[in-house]
């Protein structure tokens, strides 16, 4: 290919109830329902963890979620869907009593998340949710599908990375409680180098290798739990009962309702939808990096693999710590040995769901592959598996205008090689009547860079992917589900110490 050919990728269909396709998942679910699954729950048994507010929260909530819920007047015309209802959507029941409640302490709580020192606070804070969560998993044997971590707008507001209390509302009292009281990070940071023969100094530095995040440091902690968690503010649940000068700038109720509902079956074993023209036999993966700040030593980054099918199925692998992250060009690249044995996770697992090796495997990455990394991945492919790498880039360097008012159609794309191409995942979608973005939108850019494939059939597959985001109901992503979470996925790899290795469904990490 000589000259650069500019082509139009159709929308893909998803699939839902009775086998009937639409663009839209908001449509398919609205009209039909999901694509029936002997995966999809007979009732949404759902466990609570929080405060006696929290809990009353979720529970008037869940009542709103049972009656329909008007479209927004104004706002953004992908947004103007009314929502149904829940058993009408989704065609199984969400009782308003949880199936599990573990009812926290908001008063400890709230003091533990105003401690001074930022580690301790937000360590003891999460250890307040994750106690409790293990307290009931000793003493009782009921199991909810997943859990509704419903969080106060403090722990939320304190409990984020660069969050400072103000010295007025610090809570003495909390840090008093620890005789030896908070030790410094960069105390912290010594004896974890030089190691300390007194147990009381290594667990009083151990906090300090916890991201300073709430969010992820609870997901990351209770990961060996095998409980799958959905980590919700109270604003969003009720945002009227809260003073004005407190409230969120939320989407509208019903948005809202179609989001946290699609991603509450999916967390329940559901499927919402599926991409109609599936190919078989066909795994793709998307290569998760995360950058350690303050490593120890040469190792500088985590490592870790999403696979995904087309029909929505997702595993997270969990890789190896180690030299990853190149400061001279800022890239990540694994050795020949971690990479086959991260490739090796992921065969194991497709045949273990499948029974047999994949036909095609495309590895999804933001930068090219070294030799021995992508010998490292062959290694350990079968011979009958086509083993393709792809680099996929946003870009702001190529734009493409049309005549009139609209901007260029998602789906639009420029052939520039018979392995490089330009793809809009974004611009004017016609179901939306809009361009559901603010500037000219940008293209991403996609390179074959190791195997063979077919360009305008990796071009299909990416639009695909862009559709299987089951995190909320929108129409698209900008990026296929292998990357769309790659920052998110490598976050929670990374946010402590955590000694999880074994596979895990991506509804644990989002």
């Amino acid at each position: 290919m000589t000259e650069w050919t500019l082509i139009h990728v159709d929308e893909p269909m998803l699939s839902f109830g009775f086998n009937q396709q639409t663009e839209h998942p908001k449509d398919g679910l609205f009209l039909y329902g999901p694509p029936v699954s002997n995966q999809n729950p007979a009732r949404m048994d759902v466990g609570v963890i929080g405060t006696p507010d929290g809990i009353r929260r979720y529970e008037t909530w869940i009542k709103t979620l049972s009656s329909t819920i008007a479209a927004p007047a104004a706002g953004r015309e992908e947004n103007k869907t009314m929502w149904p209802g829940f058993e009408a959507t989704f065609g199984v029941p969400w009782p308003a009593k949880p199936f599990a409640t573990i009812t926290i302490d908001g008063d400890l709580l709230s003091r533990r998340i105003r401690n001074g020192d930022r580690h301790q606070g937000i360590f003891r804070a999460v250890d307040v949710y994750g106690d409790a969560l293990r307290k009931y998993l000793r003493e009782q044997e009921a199991r909810p599908q997943f859990w509704f971590a419903v969080v106060p707008e403090e722990v939320f507001r304190y409990g984020r990375p660069k969050s400072i209390i103000p010295r007025d509302q610090r809570d003495q009292r909390d840090q008093r409680e620890r005789a030896s009281g908070p030790i410094g990070r960069r105390a912290a940071k010594s004896i974890l180098s030089r190691g300390s023969m007194f147990v009381e100094e290594m667990e009083a530095a151990a906090l300090y290798e916890y991201e300073l995040n709430f969010h992820n440091q609870l997901k990351a902690r209770l990961l060996d739990t095998g409980q799958v968690l959905q980590v919700v503010r109270e604003t969003t649940l009720t945002p009227d009962e809260f003073e004005k000068g407190t409230r969120r700038s939320l989407q509208d109720p019903a948005s809202v309702a179609w989001n946290l509902a699609t991603t509450s079956f999916y967390k329940a074993g559901g499927r919402p939808w599926r991409v109609a023209d599936v190919r078989e036999g066909v795994c793709y993966v998307g290569l998760v990096f995360k950058h350690i700040e303050n490593a120890r030593g040469r190792d500088n980054a985590c490592c870790g693999a999403q696979m995904f099918l087309n029909s929505g199925e997702g595993v997270v692998f969990k890789g190896a710590v180690g030299p990853w992250y190149s400061e001279t060009d800022r890239s990540f690249h694994l050795s020949r040995e971690k990479a086959a044995e991260l490739m090796g996770m992921v065969i194991a697992s497709y045949e273990d769901i499948h029974g047999q090796p994949p036909d095609e495997l495309f590895i999804h990455g933001k930068t090219w592959f070294e030799k021995g990394e992508w010998e490292g991945f062959q290694s350990t492919v079968p011979p009958q598996t086509r083993l393709v790498g792809i680099r996929i880039r946003r870009q702001n360097e190529l734009k493409l205008f049309r005549y009139g008012s609209r901007p260029v159609l998602r789906g639009t794309a420029i052939l520039a090689s018979e392995r490089r191409a330009y793809l809009w995942t974004t611009g004017f979608t016609p179901r939306l009547n809009t361009y559901p973005g603010r500037e000219v939108p940008n293209p991403i850019t996609v390179d074959i860079v190791n195997g063979e494939a077919d360009i305008r059939q990796v071009l299909r597959d990416l639009m695909a992917l862009t559709k299987l985001n089951f995190n909320n109901a929108g129409f698209s992503d900008g990026l296929p589900v292998t990357l769309r979470f790659a920052d998110l996925t490598g976050e929670i790899l990374t946010a402590g110490p955590t000694n999880v290795a074994a596979p895990l469904p991506f509804r644990f990490y989002i």
